[in-house]
């Protein structure tokens, strides 16, 4: 079976989007959460190579599609658009980092509406909880001909002597990706390094669902029906907790 995460969820639905799980193609916008799996050959990946060549064509013919990566879908983005593994490994496993902003950040179609505050605290405060051992090193995407010059990097951080790309987003595409986790802060629970709940970490958190979703509002795509729309919805499913200290406090399972 597979699950979904219900911090991703909530994610979005704090931002005033309602979450669709991929079994239809009845939708164009797409997140690609975090996860462990084999992102060159695992059925996560052939699945968001499917819908990433779609999102290209999509918006090649003037339909909107953004993507969004958390984590290993920001790994998962690095892999399809360069079409070979750059990743280098991290002591980043459990840790909450501050960003350190490029100076096209505060001009970005991310960041740009973000609040002065959030902006600061992003960049002075540990609040982008890092769970991740892999990562795209600033060296490894300046070299790859095909990330360079799809990707625009807005922050990125240095752990040991190796820097690398926590936030992008593509020049030509609603594409977006960050290599932290926004939506822990808010929904996940387990007492661990990494996790962080302050206020002005939930503020960030909320400003990236929101700019998200504003963008998922752009897509003129919808359902047949009402019908249609309602038996789709992840509201059909029953999230399930699994206690407070479990890596995902709640998950939706399927077939």
């Amino acid at each position: 079976s597979s699950y979904i995460p219900a911090s991703y969820v909530k994610y979005l639905e704090g931002a005033g989007a309602r979450v669709v799980p991929i079994r239809t193609w009845s939708f164009l916008r797409l997140l690609l959460p975090g996860g462990d799996v084999d992102i060159e050959k695992s059925q996560f990946t052939r699945a968001a190579r499917i819908f990433y060549n779609l999102a290209l064509k999509a918006n090649d013919a003037g339909d909107y599609f953004p993507i969004w990566g958390t984590c290993q879908g920001f790994q998962q983005l690095s892999v399809l658009t360069a079409n070979k593994n750059l990743l280098t490994l991290t002591d980043t496993k459990a840790v909450a980092l501050p960003l350190t902003f490029t100076p096209v950040a505060r001009s970005s179609r991310l960041f740009r509406n973000f609040p002065k505050d959030v902006m600061q605290s992003l960049s002075q405060e540990n609040i982008t909880p890092n769970f991740h051992q892999w990562s795209v090193s600033t060296a490894n995407f300046t070299k790859n001909d095909a990330l360079r010059t799809f990707y625009r990097v807005l922050s990125t951080n240095t752990v040991g002597k190796i820097q690398f790309v926590s936030t992008m987003e593509a020049y030509r595409y609603p594409f977006y990706a960050v290599q932290w986790h926004p939506e822990k802060t808010q929904y996940e629970w387990k007492n661990k390094a990494g996790m962080v709940h302050s206020t002005s970490a939930v503020r960030a958190s909320f400003y990236t669902a929101s700019f998200f979703v504003s963008e998922a509002m752009k897509s003129r795509h919808s359902f047949s029906s009402s019908v249609e729309e309602a038996s789709a919805l992840i509201y059909n499913n029953t999230a399930v907790y699994k206690g407070s200290d479990a890596i995902f406090v709640q998950n939706y399972y399927f077939d």
